[in-house]
């Protein structure tokens, strides 16, 4: 900063004159010089001059001193650098938190092999699966499957708008359309009719959360809360798809609330997925799975006859409903995989979106291979939302041609089933995918059944699918193209996140 002292002083007048004025008398300093300048002694005429500091001290001047002037030329200061620094410093927080809540889970996961010494339907298994996973295996359920938007969105919509006393409504994907349209008009006619509806809608799953439909329903009386809505972690998330119809009826699968799902899984962009109607013992199981996020997300008990009411038996199939959450038994699905591999003995069939399996995942198929067990596996085409993770998934193949299994990619529209069928004895359906996003990042639910009814059955729905689907040989996998086969080993390094 630059300081200029002007002092300008009077001398007296001649008699008859004007007064007049002595030469200003100007200092100049620099900051560093202001000690300088206040201790020095300045004469001008008969001006004697001492202690002028500069600028903010006293200025002791004699009675014939006119005016003091100050000037300042400041330099521009530079900008202030805190915003900045605090800036930075929140950005690199922000990231590192999200680092590691996202790629440095801290639970451990089975890492050691899986043998099994009992196949699937002995009691063992039974015991195993009902003690490993939680709920118990229940005689008594009667299990249909529904294929595509066709038949899934009629069943369900005549569900809700036969409910009395109670629906419980969890759900990830909700793409605003027509099919959010007719549910929201459904759930919200039921809750104005008294029916308590309680809707738990994933906040990532969800495109439109002020949108019309959740609008609709937040308008009405329907209980509508958004899973984890303010959250510094892409995982953990509510896959679940769980529809109860006053305690008694239950609907689980992988179909989202959106029109891509509308059709017959035969038309290209849109989707081929399966989803099942519950009804028996097993439905209390499913609404259990329900209140597990409804208390996490509203903090209440959602409990009596309304919910749980008495089931008797009313069918043919022993069921399960487990769920998989990253609170408790994250590698509950995982779990389940690993040990319905390590048990087979005949065939291993699985249909799934999103097929990345993990090391263990993958050696246990591979021995399942040299035990003479059959596996086949169906995964989506060229017509897919997730091109990363289809070719990222193939870089896993290799070793799986080599020890006999057979890969399909279906071909008419894009592929969202996830079933898995072992030894024509035992089922597992539901929202689980066979990659590490569900089988240990986010939360899950399926649906085991032990039928060898229904799984023979459901081994047809396999076919017509296989039938549908273009076999890969290894040799079609060798020639894949050369940009799928870089963005496929480069996308592995972030596997654990797909």
């Amino acid at each position: 900063m630059d300081v200029e002292v002007v002092i300008l002083t009077r001398q007296g007048p001649a008699e008859g004159q004007r007064d007049q004025f002595r030469p200003p008398i100007r200092l100049r300093a620099r900051d560093g010089d202001f000690e300088r300048i206040a201790i020095q002694t300045i004469d001008a005429g008969d001006l004697s001059f001492a202690n002028c500091r500069a600028p903010w001290g006293q200025l002791p001047l004699r009675s014939d001193t006119v005016a003091v002037k100050l000037h300042f030329r400041r330099e521009p200061a530079p900008p202030a650098r805190w915003p900045a620094l605090l800036g930075t410093a929140a950005v690199s927080s922000f990231a590192t938190l999200f680092i590691a809540r996202n790629f440095f889970p801290n639970e451990k996961k089975i890492t050691h092999q899986i043998t099994a010494d009992y196949h699937v339907g002995d009691d063992t298994f039974l015991r195993t699966m009902g003690t490993l996973l939680g709920p118990p295996i229940l005689e008594g359920n009667h299990v249909t499957p529904l294929q595509n938007g066709d038949e899934i969105f009629p069943a369900m919509l005549d569900g809700i708008r036969s409910a009395r006393d109670t629906i419980t409504f969890e759900n990830f994907l909700w793409r605003e359309g027509e099919i959010t349209d007719l549910f929201a008009a459904a759930l919200a006619e039921r809750a104005r009719a008294g029916v308590k509806v309680h809707f738990l809608q994933d906040a990532l799953g969800c495109d439109e959360i002020r949108g019309r439909a959740m609008n609709l329903l937040r308008r009405s009386p329907v209980e509508l809360e958004v899973f984890r809505f303010m959250n510094l972690s892409m995982n953990f998330r509510t896959h679940r798809k769980l529809l109860v119809i006053d305690g008694r009826t239950g609907f689980i699968g992988g179909t989202g609330i959106a029109d891509d799902w509308k059709g017959d899984g035969e038309t290209r962009g849109l989707w081929r997925d399966s989803h099942y109607r519950v009804e028996g013992p097993a439905v209390a199981q499913m609404q259990h799975a329900f209140m597990d996020n409804w208390m996490q997300t509203r903090a209440e008990l959602l409990h009596g006859e309304r919910y749980f009411p008495k089931l008797e038996k009313c069918g043919p199939h022993k069921c399960q409903v487990f769920k998989s959450s990253a609170g408790e038994g994250s590698d509950s699905a995982r779990m389940m995989l690993l040990v319905s591999m390590a048990a087979a003995r005949h065939t291993i069939r699985i249909a799934n979106a999103y097929f990345i399996p993990d090391n263990l995942c993958l050696q246990t198929l591979l021995e399942a291979c040299h035990r003479g067990v059959k596996v086949e596996i169906i995964t989506p085409g060229s017509d897919t939302d997730a091109l990363l993770v289809r070719a990222v998934g193939k870089t896993r193949w290799r070793r799986l041609f080599e020890a006999g299994a057979r890969f399909y990619e279906y071909q008419p529209a894009r592929f969202h089933c996830k079933y898995f069928l072992v030894d024509d004895m035992w089922a597992s359906m539901g929202s689980a995918n066979l990659d590490n996003r569900s089988l240990s990042l986010n939360e899950e639910a399926n649906l085991n059944v032990l039928d060898r009814d229904f799984v023979t059955a459901h081994a047809q729905v396999f076919e017509d699918d296989k039938n549908r689907s273009r076999e890969i040989t290894m040799q079609d996998w060798l020639n894949r193209p050369l940009g799928d086969k870089i963005k496929g080993h480069l996308g592995s390094i972030l596997r654990s996140q797909m």
